[in-house]
């Protein structure tokens, strides 16, 4: 780390959590999410502060360096779909550390989003409550914001099926998914790799993709469009061992390089979940410290049965280096989050990767590479 963050990123840690987020946190939590990521929007359109933010937080390091599904990674700390799913933070998220982006969830038709409330803090159980239901332009309206874009870091775009009550069928669902792909494989945009979420908790309808025969049905679809990009399945976290490892056997026949573990947690009787917190929301699922110990357990799983197969994502309450190194000696390559970065601020992502440097180095490990699965 140079001396300019050695000074800079504690002040700046200090600062976020006495001053900004209190501030903040008594907001309406939709209306920060839309105002902060406007205004870090036209912040990453400025070389000047792109390359200001750069000097104050971005940490290279040859330990985190990594080529996965042939693709570099300078780092392996990314931001989960969920966050940038207006596409404004490509620019500047390279200054702020992160190693790789995916933006969305992306659907074939615009959606405005599920009745408020979509987004809820919950202080006591570090999570925030999510209800958006794949709120997002669209994936026309996405290809045009992003086709002129270069991006400095790998970016991807998640895709699911439109929430909307006209899909009925397991069979529209799936013509809507490929729409959405074939779309993004004719146009010019460059991103590096495709997510395909079939476990949002907060879509209407009956369509599900979790069945076997349902979810070979829709990766034999995907299959026949010869994608481009690699593919990564985001998984769900509510199912037990049994069902996840069925649904892993089927993955493993089709294509895709790799799965995500995982999405929000839909039990509200969690116990990192404070009971009077919950009771304030009443409709949507929690992402955070509440889906740490099943997105663990379930990357200890895959990894055991299918660490030649797959590529594992570990995605679920990182909140500090320590929390990221436990699913990287799991067994995931790379890491994933959104929730840490709200309660701790920006300058989380360097002290991950910072921290990950020194954790490494302490159990005697020269690269990332040697500590995925170490534990498991």
């Amino acid at each position: 780390m140079n001396s300019l963050q050695q000074f800079s990123l504690p002040i700046f840690a200090l600062c976020y959590q006495h001053i900004a987020k209190p501030l903040l946190f008594h907001i309406n939590p939709e209306l920060v999410h839309d105002r902060t990521t406007k205004l870090a929007e036209q912040l990453g359109e400025d070389i000047i502060i792109r390359k200001l933010t750069e000097a104050v937080f971005r940490y290279d390091h040859p330990m985190l360096q990594q080529e996965i599904a042939g693709i570099h990674f300078a780092n392996p700390v990314g931001l989960a779909a969920g966050f940038d799913y207006e596409a404004r933070l490509t620019q500047l998220l390279p200054a702020l550390g992160f190693g790789f982006e995916t933006i969305g969830t992306i659907t074939y038709q615009p959606y405005e989003g599920n009745p408020r409330p979509m987004l809820g803090r919950l202080p006591k159980s570090q999570s925030l409550m999510v209800n958006k239901g794949f709120k997002n332009a669209g994936v026309k309206a996405i290809i045009e914001k992003l086709a002129p874009k270069h991006f400095a870091i790998p970016t991807g775009i998640s895709i699911g099926r439109t929430n909307t009550a006209s899909i009925k069928t397991q069979k529209q669902a799936v013509e809507d998914i490929l729409h959405c792909f074939i779309l993004l494989e004719r146009s010019k945009v460059s991103h590096a790799y495709y997510e395909l979420n079939i476990s949002c908790p907060n879509l209407s309808g009956d369509v599900s993709f979790y069945p076997p025969k349902n979810l070979k049905d829709l990766l034999q679809e995907v299959e026949t469009l010869h994608l481009t990009r690699p593919l990564f399945i985001k998984m769900p976290i509510e199912k037990d061992d049994k069902k996840t490892k069925t649904m892993l056997e089927v993955i493993a026949k089709c294509s895709p390089r790799g799965v995500i573990f995982g999405n929000l947690q839909k039990d509200r009787t969690n116990p990192k979940l404070d009971k009077s917190e919950v009771a304030k929301y009443p409709v949507g699922n929690f992402s955070g410290k509440p889906t740490y110990e099943r997105s663990n357990e379930l990357i200890s799983l895959a990894y055991k049965g299918y660490k030649d197969r797959f590529i594992i994502i570990g995605c679920g309450g990182i909140f500090s280096a320590e929390d990221a190194y436990e699913k990287i000696k799991r067994g995931a390559s790379l890491v994933q989050l959104i929730t840490g970065m709200i309660f701790k601020g920006p300058q989380l992502i360097t002290q991950i990767n910072r921290g990950l440097v020194e954790l490494l180095q302490k159990d005697g490990f020269s690269h990332i590479s040697e500590a995925v699965g170490s534990k498991t």
